[in-house]
């Protein structure tokens, strides 16, 4: 058995993970790590991150640097051109970023759920009345990204970015065990809400929920870090048009995306609990356009 094969059977034990992870000075922790990673000293980054590979699946060989200046660079690295591409055809909504599918399904009146058997109100999550009723019998996916994987996010289709806002909160951790016993986490985490509509008319609201060790997200449309240090006000407007496949920021070390759908909108096959996506593979197909076919 290697080391990193006796860490991982040793962390993944639930009990443990959870106190590791959890029972722990959350927020103090984050705030230590915003500032540690951010360190430009060669020693400390390269003791960082070779640590970091021993807990992880760490692969830099797609990045587009081969040296990092320190570990939030690594953190936050662009990977080399073409190594993303975006599916073109206009009925598809792509996945906004790596990631794993955590649930996914139907919104009903309103509720949707962290895993099976753990609802929460979609009123709780957005705190937004109008994006809620947009959204009320709507569709939803979470995608989860670990600290390992690319952390850039893009936009999934065509759109306009409309508004942006910040609910401060709490930084539990969001992997799978944490999820099976906090209720309503992610409603409980700092998160930001970004409503948007596609450039065919249907609104679609994304949003990036921040977790222990990442409570930063930088949106280039604000051209700004969103985080506990975020003054008021905390609400954006903007009129910002994208592109499919074009970047539209990154977290600091790795979290979820909830992407809210309307209910015409279908699941591309591919799409189970538990399965890897890619950003720029098919997430979702508009339920008109494929009966159209």
């Amino acid at each position: 058995m290697t080391v990193k094969s006796l860490i991982a059977s040793f962390t993944q034990q639930e009990d443990l993970n959870f106190l590791l992870t959890n029972r722990v000075p959350r927020a103090a922790l984050t705030r230590f790590m915003g500032w540690f990673s951010k360190i430009e000293n060669p020693l400390v980054k390269d003791a960082s991150i070779a640590l970091w590979k021993l807990f992880s699946d760490l692969d830099l060989s797609e990045a587009k640097e081969s040296e990092f200046k320190s570990l939030h660079a690594c953190f936050t690295r662009e990977l080399k051109p073409g190594l993303r591409p975006f599916d073109p055809d206009p009925a598809i909504v792509t996945s906004p970023s790596d990631g794993i599918i955590g649930a996914h399904g139907q919104i009903r009146d309103g509720e949707l759920y962290q895993i099976k058997g753990a609802p929460y109100a979609l009123r709780d999550l957005v705190a937004d009345p109008a994006v809620v009723e947009t959204h009320r019998n709507g569709c939803f996916v979470t995608i989860r990204l670990t600290s390992s994987m690319y952390h850039r996010f893009h936009a999934p289709a065509d759109m306009t970015l409309e508004h942006v806002s910040l609910i401060h909160g709490d930084v539990w951790n969001v992997n799978p065990i944490a999820l099976k016993r906090v209720e309503r986490l992610f409603c409980k985490n700092e998160r930001a809400v970004i409503r948007t509509h596609l450039a065919t008319g249907e609104p679609f609201t994304i949003v990036p929920v921040a977790a222990i060790l990442v409570a930063s997200i930088r949106l280039h449309a604000l051209d700004r870090v969103l985080n506990a240090q975020t003054e008021r006000p905390l609400a954006y407007s903007c009129n910002t048009v994208v592109r499919k496949g074009d970047e539209l920021g990154w977290f600091e070390h790795g979290s979820t995306i909830i992407l809210l759908a309307p209910g015409d909108f279908t699941f591309c096959p591919e799409i189970a609990e538990g399965a890897r996506i890619r950003a720029g593979q098919p997430l979702w197909r508009r339920r008109v356009a494929a009966e159209g076919m």
